[in-house]
């Protein structure tokens, strides 16, 4: 009965985790997908246990000890890092004299939009000058499904604004469609 069960339990959690850590939504929902990934890990331990598949067993014993340290490096650290710059972000907003701020986490996957609040794509990098590390431009990432037949494109910092929660382009529809498609090899 336990058993059979957890033959149930088991691959229904592992699927459901793969599919939350592989969707990338953030530090909590990654944390979580590592949750459930151990609730699956300890589900197959349990069909190895009943059925007498030792490998299974010492397999997902190891695999439950993984999980916990992607709960511990996603529901724990990473989640901390990710609300001390929404802190930061948001106390700088309070303060006039200084700048506001936007986390670097926030960015990377944040949504592109046109200045009518159209959708242009996701920031699928983020490019810093090493000198001065001041942003030398945002990869955006636009078209496609999945990320086949995506285009990517290098916007400068004077053709973007940054945010708390999506990044704007100071650029029409045009003049978007009209940029290069971003070619990394060329920046070497």
């Amino acid at each position: 009965m336990l058993g059979e069960a957890a033959g149930w339990v088991a691959p229904i959690a592992t699927a459901v985790a793969a599919i939350m850590t592989a969707a990338n939504l953030g530090a909590r929902i990654t944390g979580w997908g590592f949750v459930v990934f151990t609730i699956g890990s300890i589900g197959w331990s349990l069909v190895g246990l009943t059925s007498g598949q030792t490998n299974l067993v010492a397999t997902n014993a190891f695999l439950t000890i993984v999980n916990a340290l992607g709960v511990w490096r996603w529901l724990g650290r990473q989640a901390r890092y990710e609300d001390g710059g929404q802190i930061a972000a948001a106390a700088s907003k309070a303060m006039p004299s200084k700048p506001d701020l936007v986390a670097g986490a926030i960015v990377t996957g944040a949504e592109v939009r046109f200045p009518g609040g159209d959708r242009a794509g996701v920031v699928i990098e983020i490019m810093l000058e090493c000198e001065t590390a001041r942003l030398a431009y945002l990869v955006v990432g636009s078209g496609g499904v999945a990320g086949v037949g995506e285009r990517l494109r290098a916007v400068r910092p004077e053709q973007l604004e940054l945010c708390a929660d999506h990044v704007m382009l100071r650029l029409d529809h045009a003049s978007f469609e009209a940029l290069p498609d971003w070619q990394p090899e060329a920046e070497a």
